[in-house]
């Protein structure tokens, strides 16, 4: 069995890697080779944490396992990600372990890559200005991942508390790109594309304050009960997704699906654009959204790779079991 430490993610696998295996997923789930079993995702009673199991199988290239881990809210206070996380790879043709792989960093950069390939695909072309929803440890990897896609001359930003913008400040100085801290109408009527990456469990923003042509990757709700954006504005939205089960249970799509505003049939797997059976945005005045809930087969994706990668280049460790 081989063993990559959360130690080795960072040497191993950039953001590059991890949007060409992110994206290569899209087009197996569209194609129907690839496939992610039911969630598994439960509060504990203990420390306040959420802990489950998501899992799946691509048949494409043999990619078979799981991701287990959860959130810690308490985590921070002693120095440690709230997020915490090990993907389990196992052979499918014997059904043996074959790898375990640190999952913190992975689940960042894998999450990022899927808002960043909502972007290429979805956002228009002339997009100038990133508006950010959130300032927790994921929106710095969001910020990072979404410049790539278009030529972004500023970034607008807002979090419940203000002054931990200053993680995304510093990555925009990083960047080279002015930063304004802004209200939820500015970043709005302002921005052509907007992430949202918190927690929250009741709407931020709404369909007032969108104007025509936005995109908006969705990447915080993952939970039943938890919502970034107002059901109306999802309505009226040309939705995306990364599965359409986890997004009308799990995903941002929950809430208008349950006031009987949207039908399974009005959302799109984002693979079906990717691979060319879906034109994607359809006129420049469209609001895209894409509802990404983070499915099983991005995380064995990225962690396969890492694998790869480690093995290429000697650092895996490898043990009996």
């Amino acid at each position: 069995m081989i063993i990559v430490p959360e130690n080795q993610i960072a040497g191993l696998m950039t953001p590059a890697d991890c949007l060409v295996a992110v994206e290569e997923v899209f087009a197996s789930m569209a194609k129907r080779s690839a496939y992610n079993f039911p969630v598994i995702r439960e509060a504990i009673g203990y420390a306040d944490a959420l802990y489950g199991f998501k899992s799946g199988f691509d048949r494409s290239n043999l990619a078979l396992g799981l991701k287990s881990g959860g959130f810690w809210p308490n985590n921070v206070q002693i120095g440690l990600a709230n997020h915490q996380s090990s993907v389990f790879l196992f052979d499918a043709d014997t059904g043996k372990c074959r790898a375990v792989v640190g999952g913190n960093l992975l689940t960042a950069l894998r999450t990022a890559a899927a808002s960043a390939i909502s972007i290429k695909h979805l956002a228009r072309k002339d997009a100038k200005v990133l508006g950010m929803i959130g300032a927790g440890h994921q929106s710095a990897f969001q910020l990072r991942a979404a410049v790539e896609q278009r030529s972004f001359e500023k970034i607008l930003a807002w979090n419940l508390h203000p002054e931990m913008l200053s993680r995304l400040a510093e990555v925009a100085m990083e960047l080279k790109l002015p930063f304004k801290i802004v209200d939820l109408e500015r970043l709005g009527a302002e921005s052509d594309v907007i992430i949202s990456i918190t927690s929250s469990f009741a709407p931020i923003l709404k369909a007032s304050q969108v104007r025509p042509g936005t995109h908006l990757a969705c990447m915080g709700t993952d939970t039943k009960g938890k919502q970034e954006m107002e059901a109306e504005l999802v309505a009226a939205a040309t939705v995306f997704t990364d599965e359409v089960a986890q997004a009308v249970t799990i995903g941002e799509c929950q809430h208008a699906i349950e006031k009987k505003l949207l039908s399974r049939d009005d959302i799109t797997e984002l693979g079906a654009v990717i691979t060319g059976r879906h034109p994607g945005r359809s006129s420049p005045d469209e609001i895209t959204l894409f509802d990404g809930t983070g499915v099983a087969l991005q995380d064995l994706a990225v962690a396969s790779a890492a694998v790869a990668h480690a093995v290429s280049r000697g650092t895996a460790i490898e043990v009996d079991f």
